[in-house]
């Protein structure tokens, strides 16, 4: 895939994760645009980009607003014409913890206000956002859409007692990333006659707020499958579940 005057967009990157996606694109080449909802975070990130020579900007965003979602349309329609790559990377965990602090399986007893707070962001908003940039990514002829799910949201490990996330049954957080897979796989399904290549990032366990200093992985590897699959040559996968260039199943 040619990685000159792509322009990409990566939701929730002014730290974590999503900022680390941002400078594996940047480095490559990309010019990025970070989605942030505070606007001193947003620029502080860029600023830490452009200290090295990267292209970036940023764009105030909230995922669960449709006003962003429409401005971020008009911002790239007029601003690039048209958008190559887009990774969703915002998310929430907010499934209760018990009284040591460690996150619980509560599935009979929690709050369907919980479950859907976090649909809302995880799932509903990733997908109203994706269908009103999708004409825009469609323009490219590279497109690149990256939905970060996690291995969590695998059905066929949660099922299996032998499997690492076996014991890892966090409702809400979990659920909503099956869902984010199934859009993965019915919009690579509509797609699959396009340019357009679609596929679910599991970043792995990283050292970031949600994932606590006890995951294995460093912060500055997090964007690595996110990178990774936003520049996929175009004879690359479409409708995948991947960790770097494993593919998980679902």
């Amino acid at each position: 895939m040619s990685k000159q005057k792509l322009i990409a967009f990566i939701t929730g990157a002014n730290r974590g994760i999503g900022f680390e996606t941002a400078r594996e694109l940047a480095e490559q080449g990309v010019h990025v645009i970070i989605g942030s909802r505070d606007a001193r975070l947003g620029d502080a990130a860029v600023k830490k980009l452009r200290e090295k020579n990267l292209l970036a900007d940023y764009l105030l965003f909230d995922v669960n607003s449709s006003a962003d979602h429409k401005a971020a349309a008009h911002y790239f329609t007029e601003k690039f014409g048209q958008l190559d790559i887009l990774v969703n990377n915002a998310g929430i965990m907010i499934d209760v913890k018990d009284a040591s602090g460690a996150r619980e399986n509560n599935a009979s007893t929690i709050s369907p206000d919980l479950v859907r707070k976090t649909f809302e962001t995880n799932f509903f908003s990733v997908v109203s956002l994706t269908q009103t940039l999708l004409p825009l990514i469609k323009k490219s002829t590279q497109g690149r859409i990256v939905n970060l799910s996690s291995i969590l949201g695998s059905q066929a490990l949660h099922a299996d007692p032998n499997s690492p996330i076996y014991d890892s049954k966090l409702f809400a957080y979990n659920a909503s990333k099956t869902a984010l897979n199934a859009f993965t796989i019915h919009l690579a399904h509509e797609l699959r006659n396009t340019n357009i290549k679609v596929n679910s990032a599991h970043p792995g366990w990283v050292k970031t707020d949600m994932g606590g200093q006890a995951a294995p992985m460093e912060v500055a590897d997090g964007g690595k499958t996110s990178a990774l699959l936003a520049l996929l040559p175009n004879d690359g996968p479409s409708g995948g579940f991947f960790h770097l260039s494993d593919r998980l199943p679902w």
